[in-house]
């Protein structure tokens, strides 16, 4: 699927696809313990972050599904902000989607401005059905769903709230 090595602008954004290069900066941008109040665990040193980034970019074992992951590069101070993800399943027809960003660019909009274009980029590649799952008390997370178009579906799966957009 073309969709793992397609670069995406936005206004202020570039969605880069992912690169074991990008372990070193990354490993600063996701340094803070805070990240993972809602996810668990904590935050990977860069040789850690640069293991998991190969597995990432060698693609998952399962052919009939495609991990796509992304850097969130803020073009104004050219430097890596965040991440987008998605895994596609169902043929292409599903993808659940994830992003994050640094603690030290929180509350400017950019995960709510990298999460549309993804679900954007999503739906033009003909995924019909998009989910996220996200702790119901964490409502900037909450806030980026909704933003990209997704809502709430009352079902929940290990303590996360599952959210869905049918394009």
């Amino acid at each position: 699927m073309t969709l793992r090595t397609a670069t995406v602008r936005t206004p202020r954004l570039d969605l880069v696809p992912l690169a074991v290069a990008h372990a070193d900066e990354m490993a600063g941008v996701l340094a803070d313990p805070a990240l993972h109040a809602f996810i668990g665990g904590a935050p990977l040193t860069a040789p850690e972050l640069r293991a998991r980034y190969e597995r990432l970019v060698a693609g998952p074992p399962d052919p009939a599904v495609v991990w796509c992951n992304w850097v969130v590069r803020l073009r104004a101070e050219d430097r890596l902000a965040g991440t987008v993800q998605a895994t596609v399943t169902d043929g292409g027809r599903t993808a659940e989607v994830a992003w994050v960003t640094g603690t030290e660019w929180q509350g400017r909009g950019i995960a709510r401005e990298a999460a549309g274009a993804l679900v954007g980029l999503l739906a033009d590649r003909g995924v019909r059905t998009v989910v996220a799952h996200v702790h119901p008390g964490h409502a900037a997370s909450a806030a980026v769903a909704r933003a990209a178009g997704l809502a709430p579906t009352g079902e929940e799966r290990d303590g996360e709230v599952r959210w869905e957009l049918r394009p």
